[in-house]
């Protein structure tokens, strides 16, 4: 099954890349040499950036946003070990490559993110600025992430029951990709004790869902198909790695040196960091007014914090590519 996307969104190029091929959107091709990679979360695909890149472009830069593997037409590996940091940030390297591009600024939001920190401490040279959304450094900590969670928030907290039991939310969510993407897709959602069970498995059974709705039906259809098209193993696959993550990035040095925005909502339920300048020391924090899906729900704050940015730091940094 091939999706269709809007009209006003780019057409995506199959790349490959490190084994797999990725389907990547671009912007600003006019601008080449200066680079900008936008990552997804879960279970996102590249079109959540679709108001973040034509203002990238506008303001200079060669806009390059990848659908990660296990996302929309990019390959799908059944391995689940093909989707830990190595593979993940390896396709991103091997994307910089396919390029020419020696480094470039990296954007993430939610697993993105995950995904952009373990980029930069696995290939530092690789990464000149980083932009995440939602999800702080992940401190390393002493024990395995998914063992740590498991003892803390209980064996239905979604990654715990992603890595438990797999297969079981996988079929839940692909039994009713709509209604969970439908359900889950929302701002304005009044803070609530959490329901027993698991919490995605819970979104895709919901008759009704809580707050707004975050996407227009055209919108949510493009995400709809997508995982119509790619089911949810594959970045489900993600989670099943955190702890093989965990022991990967024991040798990497923990500290991030380059210059860093970190772009909160404050009504995400994804906690911030208490510690992040200790381990991300150059980095500046915005806080917007929204809740999870941040670029989605406050598009035109969020372009501005990250253009302004970037001009501040090219400013201070003559070595940095700068806005054009």
């Amino acid at each position: 099954m091939t999706m269709t996307y809007p009209t006003d969104f780019p057409e995506p190029t199959l790349i490959p890349v490190n084994g797999v091929e990725l389907e990547v959107f671009e912007a600003g091709r006019e601008n080449a040499g200066n680079p900008i990679v936008l990552c997804h979360g879960w279970p996102e695909h590249a079109f959540s950036w679709r108001r973040q890149m034509p203002a990238l472009a506008a303001a200079g830069y060669h806009v390059v946003v990848p659908n990660q593997r296990g996302y929309g037409n990019s390959s799908c590996p059944t391995e689940v070990t093909d989707y830990d940091i190595e593979h993940l940030s390896g396709d991103l390297v091997a994307l910089l490559d396919h390029y020419g591009y020696e480094d470039a600024t990296f954007v993430g939001h939610d697993w993105g993110a995950m995904v952009v920190w373990g980029l930069t401490l696995l290939h530092p040279h690789r990464v000149n600025r980083v932009i995440n959304l939602s999800l702080p450094y992940q401190e390393r900590g002493e024990r395995p992430w998914i063992e740590s969670m498991a003892e803390i928030l209980g064996g239905d907290f979604y990654f715990v029951h992603f890595n438990r039991q797999p297969g079981v939310a996988d079929a839940a969510l692909e039994a009713n990709t709509s209604r969970f993407l439908r359900n889950l897709y929302r701002k304005n959602v009044p803070l609530e004790a959490p329901e027993p069970g698991m919490l995605m498995i819970n979104l895709a059974n919901a008759e009704t869902p809580r707050g707004e709705p975050l996407l227009s039906d055209s919108e949510l259809a493009v995400f709809t198909s997508a995982f119509e098209t790619s089911g949810f193993t594959g970045s489900i696959n993600w989670y099943r790695n955190l702890d093989r993550n965990w022991h990967l990035l024991a040798d990497a040095n923990p500290i991030i040196r380059q210059p860093t925005l970190m772009i909160y909502g404050d009504r995400d339920p994804v906690q911030k960091a208490d510690k992040l300048s200790e381990f991300v020391p150059n980095v500046e924090i915005v806080n917007l007014d929204c809740g999870h899906w941040i670029q989605q729900e406050r598009p035109e704050e969020t372009n501005q914090a990250i253009v302004q940015w970037l001009t501040d730091t090219a400013s201070a940094s003559p070595a940095l590519p700068r806005p054009r």
